[in-house]
């Protein structure tokens, strides 16, 4: 019950449209009632039965709020036109009145279910944007502890599972028991023997569909997270098309897929196979019910006592039972959905119930400008609990340019992310301008970094938005210049749209040149104060890095870099030169210095050939 309410918390305001939803189940319900209320002195009238002629009523009967005072009143009405038109006159009466009736009930019933749609289509929305939100605000750690095929499933399969649950629940709550409880009163009317021998009966069917509902919830979470599993090796099988090609490994992701397949098909079999029964099971309970109910109302027909059913009232007490069944089926059917959607809905809140471990202090001190120097105290950081960095201290000054270089591992990638608080440094500190990053509001820190990593991160869209991504209030014209300086527009002046061509998913219709001089562009248009550079050309050909090292040269200038570079020939001219070994600053200083030392960076320069 407590995910269900949060459910709710996304939707429109609930009361006002409680409300509405309910004024209108309740008018269908009149109308619904008042449709079978009717149905008596028609078979009556039609039949001419005694019934009838004892309802010949001479003087309309005083208003009172009751199927009575209707049945009297047209009784009334319907001796009236006997008397003036006929028995035909009065049963032409009895159609219109009966179909106006259904198209009100009708009416009603759309109204409230335009109702349920509104308000569904509106907590979707707002539990979607909730969703995406929360990733977007989740640290980088996170990602690495979650297969992306989990998050992917979490926010497009069990968030439309949950769109059926916010329809349902009205329903469950209000619509179908509404329904239930004025059927149940035309029966009581009709015979309260017979009633209650009814309510004998049912509950039966009752007990066994809510077995089935209590083992829906847990097949629906191993369904959904076996879905998760088939959606993450699909991502990874298209981001690695290349290798599982050039290895020859289709046969053997082909098996890896079908296992993960066939075991959320026999999952997800059981639980649809639950489900499906849930309604037939109803229906043959109802059936088994009418059965007991048409032997029992048959003898007290045939009793001849003084409170025996008409054969009509009879009639009319089948008819009404058969409609009572259709939402005691649609109950069934709706608590079914509701135990998978709330089983989606707890795997949704887990993620928005994710502690954000990089938070914003209470009153967070404001970045507007870097003006002095970046300097990391006595910093050691952990991932889970192998250690990355250890008691690095570092003074990075403005405008200088300052290169980490290293083996693969020694956590040069970790140390620049720490600098824009991607994560929390586990001991000491980082100070920008004296100011603990950790203390500082996040928004005013990324306006300081620009960042242009090995892989370029761009997006399905075209190169101007590309280039434009993240900034405000730029003209064409910067745009243009951004793309000038990083060497990129010439080549996205020649292709077929220019600036507004789509260049594709993750820039895929770029080469590898290319896709870069747009990240640095994008950089270029940032005009950050700091600038990251996470190997921006080690994955390029001699042509492509000769121009993007032009485009970074030019980026570089009057700004404090920091360079992260394999090639040393492209931090020869850095102001100081960091070499980290197992997470461990072992060497700092210019290339001359370092060289002359004759240490780990000498032996580095050496395994390289210098332009």
């Amino acid at each position: 019950m407590k995910t269900f309410l949060r459910l709710f918390a996304y939707a429109p305001p609930l009361a006002p449209i409680t409300v509405r939803y309910l004024v209108l189940v309740l008018f269908g319900v009149l109308f619904s009632i008042i449709n079978f209320s009717l149905l008596v002195p028609v078979l009556d009238l039609l039949f001419n039965t005694e019934n009838a002629n004892a309802a010949a009523i001479s003087t309309l009967p005083d208003f009172s709020f009751s199927i009575e005072y209707g049945k009297n009143a047209f009784y009334y009405y319907c001796n009236t036109l006997q008397h003036t038109h006929g028995p035909m006159g009065a049963l032409q009466f009895t159609c219109i009145i009966i179909l106006i009736s259904v198209t009100l009930a009708n009416i009603f019933k759309y109204a409230a279910q335009r109702t349920i749609t509104r308000m569904q289509s509106l907590l979707i929305r707002n539990l979607r944007q909730a969703m995406f939100e929360k990733l977007m605000t989740l640290h980088i750690g996170y990602f690495k502890k979650n297969k992306k095929g989990h998050l992917l499933s979490v926010s497009s399969n069990d968030i439309n599972e949950i769109q059926g649950v916010a329809g349902n629940a009205l329903q469950v709550f209000f619509r179908e028991p509404l329904f239930i409880i004025a059927y149940a009163a035309v029966l009581f009317y009709q015979s309260v023997q017979l009633t209650l021998f009814t309510l004998l009966v049912l509950p039966i069917a009752g007990v066994i569909i809510s077995g089935i509902a209590n083992l829906l919830k847990r097949n629906a979470k191993q369904s959904q997270t076996l879905l998760s599993n088939l959606l993450g090796l699909i991502e990874e099988a298209i981001t690695g098309i290349r290798v599982i090609r050039v290895f020859n490994a289709e046969k053997f992701i082909n098996r890896k897929f079908n296992e993960y397949n066939n075991a959320q098909r026999w999952v997800f079999k059981k639980m649809w196979n639950r489900i499906d029964m849930a309604s037939p099971l109803s229906e043959i309970m109802g059936i088994v019910a009418v059965t007991f109910i048409v032997l029992y109302g048959g003898h007290l027909i045939f009793s001849n006592s003084s409170n025996a059913l008409t054969g009509s009232g009879f009639i009319v007490y089948i008819f009404v039972f058969s409609q009572i069944l259709t939402p005691a089926k649609s109950l069934a059917q709706a608590t079914a959905n509701f135990q998978r959607g709330l089983a989606s809905a707890e795997r949704v809140f887990t993620i928005l119930d994710t502690e954000q471990d990089i938070k914003e202090p209470e009153s967070p001190a404001i970045i507007k400008s870097f003006e002095k120097s970046i300097v990391l105290q006595n910093v050691s950081f952990a991932y889970q609990t192998t250690p990355i960095l250890k008691h690095i201290n570092l003074q990075i000054e403005k405008g200088q340019i300052v290169a980490l270089v290293g083996q693969s591992g020694s956590g040069k990638t970790t140390l620049v992310n720490l600098i824009p608080r991607f994560y929390d440094v586990d001991e000491g500190a980082i100070l920008i301008d004296g100011i603990d990053v950790r203390n500082c509001k996040l928004h005013t820190l990324y306006n300081q970094i620009g960042m242009v990593t090995q892989e370029p991160i761009l997006f399905n869209d075209t190169a101007y938005n590309n280039i434009v991504f993240g900034a405000e209030n730029v003209t064409e014209e910067d745009v243009i210049q951004a793309a000038k300086t990083a060497n990129a527009h010439e080549f996205i002046i020649q292709m077929e749209n220019g600036y507004q061509t789509n260049i594709g998913d993750q820039g895929n219709r770029l080469s590898g040149g290319q896709r870069q001089r747009i990240s640095i562009a994008r950089a270029i248009l940032k005009n950050p104060a700091i600038l990251i550079l996470d190997e921006a050309t080690s994955a390029l050909d001699t042509e492509s890095e000769r121009l993007v090292q032009d485009a970074l040269t030019k980026l570089m200038k009057n700004r404090t870099s920091i360079v992260i570079a394999h090639r040393l020939s492209t931090i020869q001219h850095a102001d100081k030169i960091v070499v980290l070994q197992k997470g461990e600053i072992i060497e700092q200083g210019t290339h001359a210095e370092l060289v002359a030392m004759q240490g780990v960076y000498k032996r580095l320069c050496d395994l390289q050939t210098f332009d």
